[in-house]
């Protein structure tokens, strides 16, 4: 097939102990899937799953091992970190009910949904998108995937960041509102899952800014580490 214009690379992310890499076809994230973190953003009980999405784009990977580079993106004064695990989709499917989910899981990470809280907080106020707010470049940053035949427990491991050695968000996986399965299998009835989608899982509790200089460490228990520092 002939293009009018050369397509554009396909995004991927680094995959632990294997030079190939996963291709990014998509990035879905749930909104307010930990208690605590639905608190702090001025909601309570356990509502529905909702979604938004970044674009593929969007994802930054970084290799197992390194401190990779997000720059302070453009629009905003108030930057937040969001640590997540992350889902990595390796068979596709519609309407998957939740005990076929694990089925369609070909690896985890830890990622960061990073979000320019005050456009999306302007976005809220006016019933708009959030997309200015969450799906800006390099808004996706990502570890190194792990497959999940070589996960052990991830369901009730630990979850924390830290910002400059300072503790920020701790928490454990097993305490989303939304298990993986559950999400799949909401997700799977909006749209059909393929290869190469990725689902952010949404965050515990205390989110927060960053600056300029600032060096993030997001851990799951069994995962590779993710290190990322602010750029001027």
């Amino acid at each position: 097939m002939e293009h009018v214009i050369a397509p554009a690379p396909v995004p991927s992310v680094a995959v632990h102990g294997r030079s190939q890499r996963f291709p990014v076809r998509r990035i879905y994230c749930v909104g307010r899937n930990y208690a605590e973190h639905a608190v702090e953003m001025g909601f309570t009980g356990r509502e529905a799953p909702f979604f938004f999405m970044k674009p593929a784009d969007a994802v930054l990977s970084v290799e197992a091992g390194a401190t990779g580079t997000m720059r302070y993106p453009s629009l905003t004064k108030n930057l937040h970190h969001e640590v997540e695990l992350v889902v990595a989709i390796g068979k596709g499917g519609r309407d998957i009910a939740a005990a076929r989910a694990p089925d369609h899981v070909w690896g985890y990470a830890v990622g960061l949904d990073m979000t320019r809280r005050d456009l999306q907080t302007e976005m809220k106020k006016a019933g708009r998108p959030w997309s200015i707010g969450k799906g800006f470049d390099a808004s996706a940053p990502i570890g190194p995937i792990t497959p999940a035949s070589e996960v052990t427990d991830i369901y009730t491991a630990t979850i924390d960041l830290q910002v400059n050695g300072v503790p920020r968000q701790a928490s454990r996986i097993d305490r989303m509102i939304w298990s993986v399965a559950e999400i799949i299998e909401h997700l799977s009835s909006a749209w059909t899952l393929a290869p190469g989608d990725l689902v952010y899982t949404g965050t515990p509790e205390g989110v927060a800014a960053v600056v300029s200089g600032d060096v993030l460490e997001a851990r799951i228990g069994g995962l590779q580490v993710l290190k990322l520092r602010i750029q001027a």
